[in-house]
């Protein structure tokens, strides 16, 4: 991949690649192999684009589509061990995981479907719904209503991660 094609069509969209990786990976080395594999296919496929949307549309929804993939490669792998050969869960203190606050967040969001995964995500980046129903292949109609039952979840799940009896102390 040239670094002209990284820093011009892939580094303007970094926060969103970054996003969504982590919203689908638990470690900083899960997340940087997330991220390394969207750079890659973007590149790889980058002449599939055929503009019939934005840039950043198709970055979204190669990105999510990656990430939901690599997902299920991982989820098949590590079904193959017993669960005496699981390693422990690693708790990686790095740059992507080193705000308390924001891994509770990404915890909940990593509660959700796959699909309400990226409906959130896309909110948080003020997408409008018509891009969000775009992105994900669905009807803008049902994007707000969706968007409003994902933030009840979310926030019944951090009441719950702060105060276990699901009462804010």
């Amino acid at each position: 991949m040239s670094s002209d094609f990284y820093t011009s069509s892939i580094l303007p969209f970094a926060a969103i690649i970054i996003k969504i990786c982590r919203a689908y990976t638990n470690t900083q080395e899960d997340f940087e192999d997330y991220y390394q594999e969207v750079c890659l296919q973007i590149w790889r496929t980058k002449d599939n684009f055929k503009e019939q949307s934005e840039w950043s549309t198709w970055i979204y929804r190669l990105s999510l589509n990656v990430c939901l993939t690599l997902m299920k490669k991982n989820k098949k792998k590590q079904s193959q061990f017993d669960s005496d050969e699981l390693p422990d869960e690693v708790t990686v203190e790095n740059y992507a995981f080193a705000d308390e606050s924001l891994n509770q967040l990404y915890d909940a969001i990593r509660q959700l479907s796959e699909v309400d995964r990226a409906v959130i995500l896309l909110y948080l980046e003020e997408k409008s719904y018509q891009e969000i129903a775009d992105i994900i292949g669905t009807n803008p109609n049902n994007i707000g209503v969706r968007i409003k039952r994902i933030k009840e979840r979310l926030k019944k799940l951090l009441i719950k991660k702060i105060s276990p009896h699901g009462k804010v102390n």
